[in-house]
Parts: structure tokens; C-alpha cells; sequence
């Protein structure tokens, strides 16, 4: 020990924490995404995520983990009366190069051993420089003091596994960090390691058509690895150098001409019935 001390390790000391055999990471398919907001429900319930309301939304002052961006997409101007749709769950990224980290002048925000960039609600001070600094735009500073205003009844429906927050703290996806370690816990218990795809989120969890992958980067038979590896990932604003540990599944559209000229001619068809009725 005392030799340790005084030849202190080439390996960084982050590697010698037991959390660093797993490194998380997660894909969302745009392909399959629907845009129905599960996640969103589902995380806000999962982290005692409050519901602002109406008012306190249309004051800037939103509240949530997980949001779905709409994009609106024509070919040139054809099309402009009737775009179509794409839907887009946007979360903390997670990145190993974390614009927020760096300018947190207390360490309130800071990389685990696991790779996710977690939030501790003891340290932070409300500086706010972490959402400035956010490219993503994903994090949430808390207004309001929910541990004292909260009625009996929904304080009885938080999740005690989860820290409520108080007033002037940032918030923002944690990756349902309490479901790892719980998970990681069990395998302890079991002496086994954790078995692919053992962990889940609460959004991929709730996701109706599976378009959100979790998993261990580490274990090569983990989906969130061949997710990684397919043609169409790519990384939201990779060029900023962020490095995020979520990727997404570009949308692809192969639509047969033929039916789009079936379908307008059906549609012709019906609005010329519509109008003879």
C-alpha cells in the first residue's frame, strides 16, 4: 500500500471504479418513432419530473426529460399545404466530451465511471451556465419547490427511488440511472455479470414500437451495439465535437410511385364522391 502511494497507477482512476465494466449507450430509430409521447409520460412519471402547466410553460419555464421535436418536410414547394412529419426524441446526449461539465463551477455536473453525465442535486448552486452551454438544449432549471407545495397524494405517487427536487437545481435524463444500479445490484447479489439488454429505461420500456435501444457498449451481444453499427446512425450535431453517447437511426423513405398515384387518385376519386353528395 505505502509503495502504492508514493507510484501511483498509469491507469486513470475512473477505470478502477467496478462501474466501469459497463459503459451505456442508446439508439432511437426514426424509422419506427411515432411520435406518440409515450416516452415523455413515461419518464416524467418514472423521475418525479413535475407538471408545470400551462402557465409556467408559456412563461419559458418548461419541465420535462425527454421532449419530441417536429420537423416539416416538403421537396422544394410542392407539397407546402401538406408536409410531411418527422419526429425526434430529444434528450440529455450524454456526451464524453460534455460542454456542460466543464463550465460547472462547482462539479454539480460531471462524467460517471459509466460513461453517463449525471447531475448532483446537493452540490448545484442554480448558475444556470450548464443550460447555457448545453447545444442540445435539454436541460431544466427547477422553479419551484415541489417538496413543500406537493399535496399528500401526489407526494404519495413519486417514486422513492428518485431524488425530488428542490427549487433552484438543474435538472435534466439521468438514463434511469436508479434502474442500473438496481439491475447491477441483483447481479451482485447473484454473483453474475449483467445479462444483454437486462437494463431498461423507462422510455424504451414504454416505447409501443421498440425504437429506442439501451444497452452496455461493452457486451458485444447487447442490441444497442449492432444498433451502432448500422449504415444509417449518426450522432445529433456530431461536428460540435460533443461526442454523445446517443445515436439515432436515420429515417428512410422508399416510397413506390405507383402508390403515391394510386393514392391520389383515390383521393381524387372520394373528393369528386364527396362533392356529388
Amino acid at each position: 500500500m505505502v509503495w502504492e502511494e508514493n507510484h501511483p497507477k498509469d491507469q486513470p482512476a475512473m477505470k478502477d471504479n467496478p462501474y466501469y465494466q459497463n459503459q451505456w449507450g442508446m439508439s432511437i430509430d426514426l424509422n419506427t418513432c411515432t411520435g406518440c409521447n409515450a416516452c415523455v409520460v413515461a419518464c416524467t412519471s418514472e423521475n418525479n419530473v413535475q407538471v408545470v402547466g400551462k402557465e409556467e410553460v408559456s412563461n419559458g419555464r418548461h419541465m420535462y426529460w425527454i421532449r419530441n421535436d417536429r420537423y416539416y418536410v416538403t421537396e422544394g414547394d410542392e407539397g407546402a399545404e401538406d408536409p410531411e412529419m418527422l419526429m425526434q426524441p430529444v434528450m440529455c446526449q450524454h456526451c464524453e466530451n460534455a460542454p456542460c461539465e466543464s463550465v460547472c463551477p462547482v462539479a454539480a455536473t460531471l462524467h460517471s465511471p459509466d460513461g453517463t453525465n449525471q447531475m448532483i442535486y446537493n452540490r448545484c448552486i442554480g448558475t444556470r451556465y450548464c443550460a447555457n452551454n448545453c447545444p442540445y438544449k435539454v436541460r431544466r432549471f427547477n422553479f419551484f419547490d415541489w417538496t413543500k407545495t406537493l399535496p399528500t397524494e401526489v407526494q404519495m405517487a413519486q417514486n422513492p427511488e428518485v431524488t425530488v427536487r428542490t427549487r433552484g437545481v438543474m435538472e435534466k435524463c439521468s438514463w434511469c440511472v436508479q434502474r442500473i444500479r438496481q439491475s447491477q445490484q441483483q447481479a451482485d447479489n447473484e454473483d453474475r455479470d449483467l445479462r444483454p439488454n437486462e437494463v431498461e429505461t423507462a422510455c424504451q420500456q414504454a416505447c409501443p414500437t421498440d425504437a429506442i435501444t439501451f444497452g452496455d457498449l461493452n457486451n458485444p451481444e447487447s442490441d444497442v451495439v449492432e444498433e451502432k453499427q448500422n449504415p444509417r446512425r449518426y450522432e445529433l450535431m456530431a461536428y460540435l465535437n460533443t461526442k454523445p453517447r446517443l445515436s439515432y437511426l436515420g429515417r428512410v423513405r422508399n416510397t413506390n410511385p405507383r402508390i403515391e398515384e394510386a393514392l391520389s387518385s383515390e383521393q381524387d376519386a372520394d373528393a369528386v364522391a364527396a362533392a356529388d353528395a
